[in-house]
């Protein structure tokens, strides 16, 4: 992290790179609780599992992201010959984008579609829709699942995370490719708003912003193919956001 801006928050400019980023936090949150022991992480594990199946489930989802690597392949094309660019990076560059293409496009239907095939995971899926509806009693296979050696669990949230990973690997490509186009810049936000006009002829699709947790201030983002604004909020003792009026710096990284 660069100076004291630690804390990261971003805010899509579009409903695609919106779901995008949901998908990346369930991902992550998947990687941390699958190499965990306790039976209570790898049922929040499963859980995860089900809620990426249902933004997965977005008909076009797919459709976007092989349109969106194969956008970024063409771009890459055209710094061919440039003597700036480094043609080893930009072939290895292009392979990764190769493999997230073939990868994902082989897959099936949609991604997840595999694990609906699986009646006990689908009861499984069908019940977490209930409040309590994972207890011993309604589900004694699953309880029984839950008190299985930490191996056995693993080894299958594993199986099943698997048919995610083409989506998962070519989300975490086109993210990175999309936040390495912003050029990090510090500003202020006087009596805590901040304002820019975003220059013409470009369109962003992601704003990023680090902010010093130790100000204690949560910004509220808005914006579009214009102007951007930042807002930024105090959180009072009993959760009530206000805004606050103190002047604050902070980085903000706009990418293309």
């Amino acid at each position: 992290m660069r100076g004291n801006f630690r804390r990261l928050v971003q805010r899509s400019l579009n409903e695609r790179l919106r779901t995008y980023l949901r998908l990346e936090q369930l991902f992550r949150r998947l990687g941390e609780l699958i190499p965990r022991q306790h039976p209570l992480d790898h049922h929040f594990a499963l859980v995860t599992i089900f809620e990426i199946m249902d933004v997965a489930a977005r008909a076009d989802l797919k459709s976007d992201v092989l349109k969106d690597i194969e956008k970024h392949k063409h771009q890459l094309d055209s710094y061919r010959g440039n003597p700036s660019i480094s043609e080893a990076a930009l072939d290895a560059v292009v392979a990764q984008l190769d493999h997230c293409f073939t990868a994902l496009n082989q897959q099936t239907g949609k991604s997840g579609h595999a694990l609906t095939e699986n009646d006990w995971l689908m009861s499984i899926r069908s019940r977490m829709g209930i409040p309590g509806g994972t207890c011993g009693f309604d589900l004694p296979a699953y309880y029984a699942w839950q008190h299985k050696d930490v191996s056995v669990r693993q080894h299958a949230l594993e199986q099943w995370a698997s048919t995610l990973a083409p989506l998962a690997e070519s989300i975490y490509v086109l993210l990175k490719l999309l936040r390495d186009t912003g050029v990090p810049q510090k500003v202020a936000a006087e009596r805590g708003q901040f304002q820019q006009n975003l220059p013409q002829g470009r369109t962003f699709q992601l704003l990023r912003l680090r902010i010093d947790p130790a100000l204690d201030l949560i910004p509220e983002i808005s914006g579009n193919r214009l102007i951007v604004s930042v807002r930024l909020m105090r959180q009072e003792p009993d959760g009530r956001l206000n805004s606050s009026t103190d002047d604050a710096a902070f980085e903000l990284t706009l990418c293309a």
